[in-house]
C-alpha cells in the first residue's frame, strides 16, 4: 500500500491570508490572532471620529489639511501585521497614497477603538509595537466607558498627553487645530 505524502504545513503568512473575510486578522509577535468584526458602538465611534477628522485634516476643508487618513489599514511593522481602526500619515512623509495592499511606512498617528474582547491586546501587545515602529501619536477610544486617552511617543515609550470622558470638548494632538466634541463619538 502506497503511503500518502505528508501535507506541507501552511506558513504563518498563508494562514493569515486564509482567514475568512468576516474576521479581523493580525499577526502579533509571530502569532496569528483573529477576532470578529467589531460591535456597533465600536464601529460607530470609529466612523464618527473619521468623519470628524477627515474634512479638516485629510481634505483641508475648514482645517489645516496635511494628512492622509485611512480606516483599518493593514500595517506591516516590526515583523507584525496590525490593523488599527484609524491611522494617519502627514503628507510630508507620504505625499501620495501608494497603490498597495498594506503599508510598511509607520503612520504618524493611530487610533484603536477599544472593545472588551481586544482591549488588553490593543494596550499590552499592539501599543509597544507602534512605539517601536516610530508612530508619533496614539489614541485609545473606549465607546463603552466613553473615554479618549491620547499618547505621544517619548523615545521608546508612550507619554500620556491626556484623558477625557463623556461629552468633553477637547483639542488633542496631533489634531489640536480643531476642537473635537467627544459626545459625537458616542451618539447612537
Amino acid at each position: 500500500m502506497a503511503s500518502m505524502p505528508a501535507k506541507k504545513p501552511r506558513s504563518l503568512h498563508e494562514e493569515f491570508l486564509a482567514v475568512p473575510r468576516h474576521l479581523v486578522a493580525e499577526i502579533i509577535h509571530g502569532e496569528l490572532r483573529t477576532h470578529p468584526r467589531p460591535a456597533s458602538p465600536h464601529a460607530r465611534a470609529s466612523s464618527k471620529l473619521g468623519m470628524r477628522l477627515g474634512p479638516a485634516f485629510d481634505d483641508g476643508e475648514g482645517g489645516p489639511g496635511g494628512w492622509l487618513l485611512l480606516d483599518e489599514p493593514e500595517l506591516h511593522l516590526q515583523g507584525s501585521i496590525l490593523v488599527p481602526d484609524l491611522a494617519g500619515w502627514r503628507r510630508e512623509r507620504m505625499p501620495e497614497m501608494p497603490v498597495a495592499p498594506f503599508f510598511e511606512l509607520a503612520p504618524d498617528w493611530i487610533c484603536e477603538v477599544l472593545s472588551p474582547s481586544t482591549e488588553a491586546e490593543d494596550r499590552a501587545d499592539k501599543m509597544p509595537i507602534y512605539v517601536a515602529a516610530g508612530v508619533g501619536h496614539a489614541w485609545l477610544v473606549d465607546p463603552i466607558a466613553r473615554t479618549l486617552e491620547a499618547f505621544r511617543r517619548d523615545g521608546d515609550s508612550w507619554r500620556l498627553v491626556g484623558a477625557w470622558r463623556d461629552y468633553a470638548r477637547v483639542r488633542v494632538e496631533p489634531f489640536d487645530a480643531m476642537e473635537l466634541e467627544l459626545g459625537a463619538l458616542w451618539a447612537r
